[in-house]
């Protein structure tokens, strides 16, 4: 798996769609004395939710009377201690990574799933990865700082769906044809109508092409027969 320390291990395992309060953090039976995690499968790829930890590798000071051999009460509520201290451990391992934008990033994603953004919002965003996630917070910041949502809305829709293509027609009036490549279903629908609610100007009318791109004289591609949507 190659992983080596519990923050590697947290960021696998959301990765994965598994959070980090279901993980069970207890100490090792036996472990390797130079490695903090102590996985009974060395080249597993899933994260299991309960993590063998080697409590001596980086918190000596910290655990060394925890587990002395010649302790022998209330294994249980040890376990429960050794099992808080490691998630609070991990949160410490987690934070000093991260600098004062990311920090900005967390707080909007809070707000988000807590419908200061829309209850729209708030319903769609678990249907985006992680990483996903964090670009649109991102550009919700940026969107703050420079006010260019046209460019923003082109750049959260490329990153969601890479296929995806924005025209802005402009001349007689304000219209964006958002071409999104991907089949028209109720995840592509709530996950477009989000990035749409937190970037569209108001006074821009849209139209969503899924799959078939509409006709563009000169450009191949978009004039296969069959494959044609009208505009």
């Amino acid at each position: 798996m190659g992983l080596n320390y519990i923050w590697d291990l947290v960021i696998r395992a959301e990765q994965q769609g598994l959070a980090r309060e279901k993980l069970h953090f207890r100490p090792g039976r036996v472990f390797s004395p130079y490695m903090e995690l102590s996985p009974v499968d060395l080249n597993a790829r899933m994260v299991e939710q309960a993590v063998d930890v080697n409590p001596y590798y980086r918190f000596y000071e910290l655990f060394k009377d925890m587990f002395d051999v010649n302790v022998e009460d209330a294994p249980e509520l040890r376990d429960a201690l050794f099992d808080i201290i490691v998630h609070f451990l991990a949160e410490l391992d987690l934070k000093q990574g991260m600098n004062k934008r990311e920090y900005y990033i967390r707080f909007v994603l809070a707000d988000m799933e807590a419908g200061r953004f829309g209850e729209g919002v708030s319903r769609a965003l678990c249907l985006f990865s992680r990483e996903e996630r964090d670009r649109i917070a991102g550009n919700v910041l940026r969107l703050y700082e420079t006010g260019e949502a046209l460019y923003l809305l082109r750049d959260t829709l490329r990153y969601v769906f890479p296929r995806s293509t924005l025209y802005a027609h402009c001349e007689e009036r304000d219209e964006l044809l958002l071409y999104i490549g991907q089949e028209n279903n109720e995840i592509t629908q709530a996950k477009a109508g989000l990035i749409m609610d937190l970037f569209l100007p108001e006074r821009f009318q849209t139209e969503l092409y899924w799959e078939a791109h509409f006709g563009i004289v000169d450009v191949e591609e978009t004039m296969r027969l069959d494959c044609i949507a009208m505009y």
